[in-house]
């Protein structure tokens, strides 16, 4: 057997980016062990081939590999740390076991769970994502690893069957940062490339036209090549699916909140902030 097939990932948090990763795990030949508190979104996996799980207990105990994939901070303390009320990740696995958390969340509690994970023998990293529900399906996202030399090893070699690129930001809280900072001049360019396309638009160019125009001069951007918000630009947007949510806006907001907290922090005028 091969190395994937003697390899358990349980896999934690099965919404619009974590159902196609854990999809592309199983796809790569890896054991994967699922759960979410939606029961519709673990019988999805558990039809392609997953172990579909009922409990957070159940879901790791045998991993060797544990993958979370949360809406926010709170979300990954309350399931790798824990509460009052109920045990985390870190009391139901053995020391031996690898934890990676893709979520995107602030810095300070990305680096809070890697000091706990350390004091219990445990390896950590943060490995945030950038590609979106496309990159997710298409097994193309873009990792950014925070963590310690050996833990970003450990990490590509799972990351790697989700995504095209996997990079090393630097310590524990590091992949979060620079996915902060990504976040927040993504969401800047989006808001403006649809003012500027509205703007053409309401004068009576032609979106596709002006997109094109603007691919191949000095307003070329993401957006405009792989994102584009006109209907009909770009088969696969989500503009020409009636705007088919993938990333949500309540997440961009979220996003883009961490970036202003983490410019406070820092001290540093920020141009976004009111």
């Amino acid at each position: 057997m091969n190395e994937q097939a003697n390899t358990t990932i349980a896999f934690v948090g099965l919404g619009n980016m974590g159902s196609p990763m854990a999809s592309n795990l199983l796809k790569a030949g890896f054991a994967v062990r699922v759960y979410d508190r939606v029961p519709a979104l673990i019988e999805a996996l558990r039809q392609e081939g997953a172990v579909g799980c009922s409990s957070l207990r159940d879901t790791v105990e045998s991993a060797n590999i544990v993958v979370t994939m949360l809406p926010a901070g709170e979300h990954v303390k309350a399931v790798i740390l824990g509460t009052e009320s109920d045990e985390g990740v870190l009391e139901l696995i053995s020391d031996d076991t690898f934890l990676i958390d893709c979520s995107t969340i602030d810095p300070d509690t990305a680096r809070a769970v890697a000091s706990v994970a350390s004091e219990k023998g445990i390896e950590f990293v943060d490995a945030p994502v950038s590609g979106g529900v496309a990159g997710a399906t298409a097994g193309t996202l873009t990792f950014i690893v925070g963590g310690t030399d050996s833990g970003f090893s450990k990490a590509t070699a799972i990351l790697s069957h989700m995504g095209k690129n996997v990079f090393h930001a630097g310590k524990a809280g590091d992949g979060q940062m620079a996915k902060i900072c990504n976040n927040l001049l993504l969401g800047s360019v989006m808001a403006a490339t649809c003012e500027a396309l509205n703007l053409g638009v309401d004068n009576d160019l032609n979106p596709e036209v002006l997109s094109n125009i603007m691919l191949q001069s000095s307003g070329r951007n993401w957006v405009l090549e792989l994102y584009n918000p006109c209907p009909g630009v770009l088969e696969h947007a989500p503009a020409s699916h009636q705007y088919t949510p993938g990333f949500m806006c309540k997440l961009m907001s979220k996003d883009l909140g961490l970036g202003l907290d983490a410019a406070k922090l820092s001290n540093l005028q920020c141009p976004w902030e009111r």
